[in-house]
């Protein structure tokens, strides 16, 4: 340890010292930075909408009459067997009306077998010149009338058997019945016709319904070839993404484009089908429907971490032979999931730094650094 006597010799030499020993530390230090080296790959583009599940098909339980409910014979929320009873209404008046209107046939059956008596007596003697042509004439016009009377009863007692069943409502299809609307005591009158008693829906196919805005669809459809009117190819396969996160085991396909593009959102409707064995999808549920809308070949990728965007700009830090880092301004094309496609600035096997820990700040930095071959394969599809 040196020993200065004079002060002042002190002062004068400390500024010198300690500009040696900051530039000393400042030549040693080192920056650990993570790096990973640019390539090539071709990369799917996946879109995602927001879609509701239809069953394939859903079908409203009216009723056909008024009266009382007097019976349900089915389990809410069960399924249901097509054929199988599910509601009666109290049929005591259709039954009446059934009675009366067999009645009534019976009356005109009898004026038929006695207008045709009649007309068998008066033919032989009209044709013995005894009865005059008018009075066979009058009685041939009585008998069509009686016939026809007979087919207008006999009408009238086919609909009034028919109305009788309806008094019992059966499922028009096999499938997952809802809640009820009505129970027993309810009654049911004419103002009750609009809306269903239940709703019935087959799930063994569903139907995922989605809109996708103009721009979309004016895109996939001059990407059409030859002369196929669909907008998106049948081929293409749909994944729907669950709302806890997971991915629908199951594989969709389009099936259907809306007619027209609704002029209040601006957007069409898509409906893709999808198996459904394990009835994990229900009518009503709403999903996340992930398809490939495009594909970028020899595209260059980055991680989202290595670019620094300063208000319309975008760079990155090249690490050069030198170990020196380099920003380099770029031309930033989509984001696929955590990564940027890179239109201009980078190219393949350039070793660009993570920024994320904001130690790479400035340019001509000697670092220490850790190469990661970077998994083109892991990044996200959506």
């Amino acid at each position: 340890m040196v020993c200065l006597k004079n002060p002042i010799l002190y002062l004068l030499l400390m500024p010198g010292t300690i500009s040696c020993n900051a530039h000393k530390d400042e030549e040693h230090k080192v920056v650990e930075v993570t790096v990973v080296t640019v390539g090539k790959k071709t990369i799917p583009k996946y879109t995602e909408y927001v879609g509701e599940v239809y069953g394939k098909e859903d079908i409203g339980i009216h009723s056909r009459v008024k009266g009382w409910v007097t019976g349900l014979y089915f389990k809410e929320g069960d399924i249901v067997r097509k054929g199988q009873l599910l509601y009666t209404i109290n049929d005591l008046p259709l039954r009446n009306n059934y009675d009366q209107a067999i009645a009534k046939l019976a009356q005109v059956k009898a004026k038929k077998i006695k207008d045709k008596a009649e007309l068998d007596r008066v033919e032989p003697l009209a044709a013995m010149h005894a009865l005059s042509l008018r009075e066979l004439d009058q009685a041939k016009a009585t008998y069509e009338a009686s016939k026809s009377e007979v087919e207008a009863a006999e009408a009238i007692v086919r609909n009034a058997k028919i109305e009788v069943s309806y008094a019992k409502i059966t499922a028009p299809i096999t499938g997952i019945i809802g809640i009820s609307k009505v129970y027993v005591g309810d009654y049911i009158g004419d103002h009750d016709s609009g809306f269903p008693l239940n709703v019935v829906s087959s799930t063994n196919i569903v139907y995922v319904r989605f809109p996708i805005n103009e721009d979309d669809y004016l895109k996939f459809a001059k990407e059409r070839t030859g002369s196929d009117h669909r907008i998106l190819s049948t081929s293409v396969p749909v994944e729907l993404i669950l709302s806890d996160g997971t991915v629908y085991s199951q594989k969709g396909i389009i099936d259907l484009t809306n007619r027209h593009i609704d002029p209040t959102t601006g957007s069409l409707l898509i409906q893709a089908s999808f198996s459904n064995p394990n009835k994990i999808l229900r009518p009503g549920q709403y999903v996340k429907v992930r398809m490939q809308t495009a594909i970028y070949k020899d595209a260059v990728l980055v991680p989202h971490q290595a670019v620094n965007q300063i208000q319309n700009v975008y760079q990155v830090f090249i690490v050069d032979a030198h170990k020196k880092i380099t920003p380099v301004t770029i031309k930033p094309g989509i984001k696929i999931g955590s990564s940027w496609i890179v239109d201009q600035g980078l190219k393949p096997g350039d070793k660009v730094a993570l920024i994320n820990n904001g130690a790479v700040t400035k340019s001509e930095v000697p670092v220490k650094f850790n190469i990661i071959h970077w998994n083109y394969d892991s990044t996200p599809k959506y």
